[in-house]
């Protein structure tokens, strides 16, 4: 983290895994999460997901007209991405894990390595928090496909909270699941077992498919 405090205040280009670039303002800087502002939006990402970070020398010049106060409150001194997530808990926010989608909802639950997330598309999904590539906070007048609060409250999910990701994908078993947003139809079937950090999936072909835990990012039900 040192390394990249000289990078603080400058305009840079981040290159974030599955080939992602977000490019912007270096404005805060913690243990394990850095925080982005580019034009209105505040890119809040972890530092696990970082592959490389440079200066932009093609930035503007020009007076900047916005403020660098952040829509998520934290202490500068002790900024983590586990804090930011407790923050943003209940506030708009879109978040981008895998593919060509972002998810936009809100916070409802931190575990140990997993958040839940509730989406008006996807209602309530588990994310694994190492697949994060950031999270950008809603401005304060705008939610999700401007939906009215009426239609989106915070709705508790069926299910009782494991500690873990596979704790909690262990409870999925016996149900019909998509992994990752259905990127690939072969994340998508019946759950029949995860068992020491793979999980065996039945699609609809009936052909049987086991996944590494590890590298699967997202998981609702239908």
């Amino acid at each position: 983290m040192r390394a990249l405090q000289q990078f603080v205040g400058q305009h840079v280009i981040v290159d974030i895994s599955g080939n992602n670039i977000c490019k912007g303002k270096l404005i805060d800087l913690g243990l394990d999460i850095m925080v982005i502002v580019n034009e209105q939006q505040f890119y809040y990402i972890p530092l696990v997901n970082v592959q490389n970070v440079k200066l932009n020398s093609e930035s503007s010049t020009e007076p900047e007209n916005r403020s660098d106060a952040t829509p998520i409150d934290y202490q500068a001194d002790s900024l983590s991405f586990r804090k930011i997530l407790n923050a943003a808990k209940g506030q708009f926010v879109e978040i981008y894990v895998t593919g060509n989608k972002t998810i936009h909802g809100y916070l409802t639950s931190i575990m140990n390595d997993y958040f839940v997330f509730y989406s008006p598309v996807y209602k309530a999904m588990f994310v694994s928090m190492n697949h994060l590539k950031w999270l950008i906070p809603y401005h304060s007048n705008h939610t999700p496909y401007s939906l009215n609060n009426q239609s989106l409250p915070l709705s508790p999910i069926n299910i009782t909270l494991s500690r873990t990701f596979e704790e909690q994908c262990k409870k999925l078993e016996g149900k019909i699941v998509v992994f990752d947003l259905g990127d690939n139809t072969k994340k998508i079937g019946f759950l029949q077992k995860v068992d020491s950090d793979f999980i065996e999936l039945i699609n609809a072909n009936g052909d049987k498919v086991f996944w590494n835990l590890q590298h699967l990012k997202t998981v609702y039900t239908t």
